[in-house]
Formats: C-alpha cells, sequence, structure tokens
C-alpha cells in the first residue's frame, strides 16, 4: 500500500526528497535475473552497461546532482562491452558500495542512484524503470544491448506512472507536461 504509506510518513512530518541526503535504494534479488549463476552475471553486465551507457538520462531520471552520485552511488565508467564493464566493476571497486549499481551483497543487486521521494508517482516510475531495465537485461543479448538506443527504450515503456515521470523529466520526446514537486 505505497500510497497509504507515503501519506502517512507526510503527515508524520517526513521529508525525502528535500533532505539532499535521502537516497531510494532498490534490491533486485539475483535469482530473478536468470536460472544459473552464469545466467545471473551475464544480466547483471548488462544492467551496469546500461547504467553507464545512458548514465545522463539516468541522472537526469535520479534527481539528484553529480556531486552527490559521485559521494553515495558512483559509476564504474563506461567500457565497449557489458562483461568488460563487469569485469573492471568486479576487480576494481574502491568505492565499495557507494555505487549506482551495488554488486557487494550476495544475493541482491542494489540500484542506489535514486533521490529519495514521498512523491507516490516518483517511487512508482523509479520501481517501473528498473523493472523494464531488469527485464531487458534477462531477455536482449550484449549485442541488442549495446545497439540500444535511449529513445528505443523508453518507447518500449508503457507503464502509465513511467511514462508519465519521464515525460515530467524531458526524458520521452513528447509535449511539455506539468508536474507536482516532489517531497
Amino acid at each position: 500500500p505505497w500510497k497509504n504509506i507515503l501519506d502517512e510518513a507526510l503527515e508524520m512530518g517526513y521529508y525525502s526528497h528535500n533532505s539532499g541526503t535521502c537516497g531510494l535504494h532498490v534490491h533486485i534479488n539475483r535469482a530473478a535475473l536468470g536460472e544459473s549463476v552464469e545466467e545471473q552475471e551475464n544480466t547483471i553486465a548488462r544492467i551496469v552497461y546500461f547504467f553507464e551507457k545512458f548514465w545522463e538520462e539516468l541522472l537526469k531520471f535520479s534527481r539528484r546532482t553529480q556531486r552527490q552520485l559521485d559521494h553515495w552511488a558512483a559509476r564504474y565508467g563506461y567500457k565497449e562491452k557489458p562483461k568488460d564493464i563487469l569485469d573492471h566493476a568486479k576487480g576494481h571497486n574502491s568505492a565499495g558500495r557507494y555505487t549506482a549499481v551495488n554488486l557487494t551483497n550476495r544475493d541482491t543487486v542494489e540500484f542506489r542512484m535514486f533521490r529519495g521521494t514521498l512523491k507516490y508517482n516518483t517511487l512508482i516510475a523509479t520501481l517501473e524503470l528498473l523493472d523494464n531495465i531488469c527485464e531487458m537485461a534477462v531477455y536482449l543479448t550484449d549485442k541488442d544491448v549495446q545497439g540500444l538506443s535511449w529513445t528505443s527504450f523508453v518507447v518500449g515503456c508503457t507503464q502509465p506512472e513511467l511514462v508519465q515521470y519521464l515525460k515530467e523529466r524531458r526524458l520521452y520526446v513528447n509535449d511539455a507536461v506539468a508536474s507536482e514537486e516532489d517531497v
């Protein structure tokens, strides 16, 4: 009951987005990313590749500043192939868990890039975006992901909350859309 939880937090005087330090962290069970460890690793490589390839778009989606991300959710650095980024992430991870896609948990992959929110649409849109990214990474090949454009990715996003949020953030080719402020 996310709407009720967020409304209650607001009534209690909580704030999230406006604190400047609050993050929205989402964990995905590794078992959802493939049946075998090898399949999971290949999917994770495509997820990390997607984050690196579309960093600017995801930065805009996240509502964080680059400085905040450098501190709380750093990037690994772009490489030409998903496997190369994953190998780099595993071999040279001085940021520890403070990466946009945290791979240090045994059973989950943690997404740390997103600024906190108590706004229902923003929360749901973030969960839907991550669901779409994970689904894409499960079903597409490395070559497919390498050839993917941001436009072709977002055109495949059909959930109303996500589409609305993408339009609000000017990440979806469209006419201007009015939006509510985050809290």
